[in-house]
């Protein structure tokens, strides 16, 4: 096995690697890494229906999509994340998901540190009943890529705030994260210790208990690979929020012109259908606003310039284009 200490902690860098570590190195790989703060959604979420955009946007967070299902998670340099890639494991020709396999050095660390963590539910480690692991697994052409966070002492503020999406704006079929009680490991460790020392002590355990463990730094080679598909992939619009599956859109607001409730149909992040409603009073018809909102990309930056290049600001009695764009995200 290879055993690989990554320092880097851009999240759309992060996730690239596993990946590329995944798609190109054959040998079985554990990995730790940190994060700066960024929400992860899972490979089947609606991004939006997930996440506090307003929180997102004014504190500058990344959001970024991973291959692995599951929900929403938020990541801080107080976060440790795992990774495992290995190949199926014997028997298991039907390439079914196992989090115990992987999940059990964990928690066999941990006891080894004085904490009583345990595998509870369906991918979820626990200390005293509360949650400070979340799990997750993609399993890809016979290879299964599994990771998982390790909440260590994580700003447990930031995760809630950032997680805190309106239920009434969206009607998907994605799948909504659950939120759970949640606990830092920190709180529950006999003698002090951090992070960073916490990460050491993991990979220690790990190599120690695993025969023909050896370290490995990524290469030159290897990181400008990872850049390609960080930036082509990784930090894209289109992977992020594009992949998005179907939902649609609803958001009523009170403005100085009047209520105004839009309805957006979406695909694939893209408006096919939008409506206003509403007790405003109008000098055009908001049909022909609504039509041209039709291909746009529902994202903030696609909707100012096409409300602006439209005029909006002529359709509605005092309702300005920033009132309708700030209605419309």
């Amino acid at each position: 096995m290879l055993c690989i200490t990554r320092h880097e902690t851009n999240p759309y860098f992060n996730l690239a690697a596993e990946e590329y570590v995944m798609d190109h190195f054959d040998r079985d790989v554990f990995m730790l890494w940190r994060n700066a703060p960024a929400i992860i959604v899972g490979r089947h979420q609606n991004t939006l229906a997930e996440i506090n955009v307003d929180y997102v946007r004014e504190h500058n967070i990344p959001v970024v999509r991973r291959l692995s299902g599951g929900g929403a998670v938020f990541h801080d340099l107080g976060n440790l994340n795992f990774t495992f890639i290995a190949g199926a494991a014997a028997g298991n020709h039907r390439n079914e998901v196992d989090f115990r396999r992987f999940t059990q050095p964990i928690l066999d660390a941990l006891c080894g540190l004085g904490v009583d963590a345990r595998f509870e539910g369906r991918n979820d480690l626990t200390i005293d009943g509360r949650k400070f692991s979340g799990n997750a697994e993609y399993i890809h052409r016979g290879r299964i890529l599994h990771h998982g966070t390790l909440l260590f002492s994580a700003r447990m503020a930031d995760v809630a705030a950032a997680l805190r999406p309106d239920p009434a704006k969206f009607d998907d079929k994605a799948v909504k994260s659950v939120r759970s009680r949640v606990t830092n490991i920190s709180e529950h460790l006999t003698r002090p210790m951090t992070v960073l020392e916490f990460r050491d002590s993991l990979m220690e355990y790990v190599m120690t208990g695993t025969p023909g463990a050896t370290l490995y730094t990524l290469s030159d080679a290897d990181r400008q690979a990872i850049e390609r598909l960080r930036d082509t992939k990784y930090a894209t619009w289109q992977w992020n929020y594009g992949h998005s599956p179907r939902y649609n859109f609803s958001r009523r607001a009170r403005t100085p012109g009047g209520t105004v409730e839009v309805m957006l149909d979406v695909v694939d992040g893209v408006i096919q259908e939008a409506r206003f409603y509403g007790d405003y009073f109008t000098r055009r018809d908001p049909a022909e606003l609504a039509a041209t909102l039709t291909g746009v990309a529902h994202r903030e930056d696609d909707l100012c310039r096409q409300l602006t290049a439209a005029d909006a600001d002529d359709y509605f009695v005092n309702i300005s284009t920033d009132d309708l764009l700030g209605i419309l995200i």
